[in-house]
């Protein structure tokens, strides 16, 4: 959630077969294991991958072993702009890596529309998939795509987002409660960075039918809680909740007028946060006065945390999560169990009232302390992009260097 959705790089390559459904282990290994009584294969765990994605290399005996193609169904281009400028390239790069040709897998987006997610599985499961890699637009559309899947004995992978109510094999993400409690933390060193003494806090929700918000709001809610049991903190509004940075205006608008004594805003992503921020700036409230939240690391966000208006941002390293997602999808390809040291967790489908083996990745909280170190270093935002003129002093001072 969390960072609004793009395009995905629409690599629509005939005769899918692997669809992926879709946001600290062992050492990496270039070691073998033996897996159902099979050939050996290659082992993997959550802490191989780097940013060269040579860990995928690693990948490439899994090739024959399996048949069929990999298919990836991202869900949109409105909620994260990660999909079209991170998600696309990163896994395409990745199954490349891996030994895949440019026929066996593809990479699409469903553009919003849960009639289009659900008829591009069907296509690809028709035309041989044997794997959905699948970041759901919604559990129901979801769920729909799994059963059918299910039917045609075809594993799932769910991507970022979890299916409630699902049959999915596997589920790759960052642990969202975690993002959740950093997002909690970061107000919280905010208020008290800001001098902000008695926060009066607005908090903003994501979309009530993502389960992802629901993770985060069970971390920021662990963090917060407390502090408004205390009396020290006041929830001054809770608005239901969207990922449709408009919306989350119009749902920050009303509870601002309603509440004017308001101090600071939770808010679950820097896309709604956008939108907010600029509504501040034009009722006068200053740089470092009014702490607000954010995840997912953008442009936008990540300027705003420069110039002062917003305390800092959940950064989830997408490389790390396409790279996991690409190795879970070539075990299964391959029909190999994945190791233990890559399925490093569960997740609770809260409806379907199983754990769900798990691939969680850690997220981190970035401000201008880190933002060299760990998004510029990345390459996740050119610093040429974000060190334009209106932010070139505030770059300096974060050590940025275009």
């Amino acid at each position: 959630m969390q960072f609004k959705k793009r395009v995905g790089i629409a690599a629509v390559l005939a005769g899918a077969t692997l669809v992926l459904a879709g946001c600290s282990g062992s050492p990496s290994s270039s070691s073998t294991s033996s897996s159902s009584g099979s050939a050996a294969v290659p082992v993997l765990s959550v802490s191989s991958f780097q940013r060269d994605f040579s860990s995928m290399n690693k990948l490439k005996p899994l090739v024959a072993k399996g048949s069929g193609n990999v298919a990836v169904i991202l869900p949109d281009t409105v909620s994260s702009a990660r999909y079209t400028e991170f998600d696309a390239p990163y896994l395409t790069k990745a199954f490349t890596a891996a030994g895949l040709t440019s026929s066996q897998f593809t990479v699409q987006n469903a553009q919003g529309s849960d009639a289009t997610q659900l008829t591009d599985a069907q296509t690809a499961i028709t035309a041989g998939a044997k794997v959905l890699v699948v970041d759901p637009l919604d559990s129901g559309v979801g769920a729909k795509i799994e059963q059918y899947a299910t039917q045609h004995n075809v594993k799932v992978i769910d991507y970022d987002r979890l299916t409630l109510g699902g049959t999915r094999a596997y589920y790759v993400s960052f642990d969202n409660v975690k993002v959740g409690e950093l997002i909690g933390n970061g107000l919280v060193a905010c208020t008290k960075a800001w001098g902000v003494s008695k926060p009066d806090v607005i908090e903003m929700k994501g979309d009530p039918t993502d389960n992802n918000a629901t993770l985060f709001a069970q971390g920021y809610d662990k963090v917060l809680n407390p502090l408004y049991s205390s009396g020290g903190w006041t929830k001054a509004a809770e608005p239901a909740g969207t990922w449709d940075p408009p919306t989350a205006a119009t749902e920050f608008t009303q509870a601002y007028t309603a509440h004017s004594g308001a101090n600071a805003a939770l808010v679950p992503n820097d896309e709604n946060a956008a939108p907010i921020i600029t509504y501040l700036k034009n009722h006068g409230i200053k740089a470092k006065s009014f702490p607000i939240t954010g995840q997912d690391a953008t442009l936008v966000g990540l300027q705003n945390i420069l110039s002062g208006y917003q305390c800092g941002t959940a950064y989830k390293p997408i490389y790390l999560e396409a790279q996991a997602a690409a190795a879970l999808a070539m075990y299964l390809r391959a029909g190999d169990t994945p190791p233990a040291g890559l399925v490093n967790g569960s997740t609770a489908d809260t409806t379907s009232k199983v754990k769900v083996p798990s691939v969680l990745l850690k997220p981190e909280w970035v401000t201008t302390s880190n933002m060299n170190s760990t998004v510029i270093a990345d390459k996740f935002v050119p610093a040429s992009q974000l060190c334009t003129s209106a932010y070139k002093s505030e770059c300096t001072a974060a050590g940025i260097t275009p």
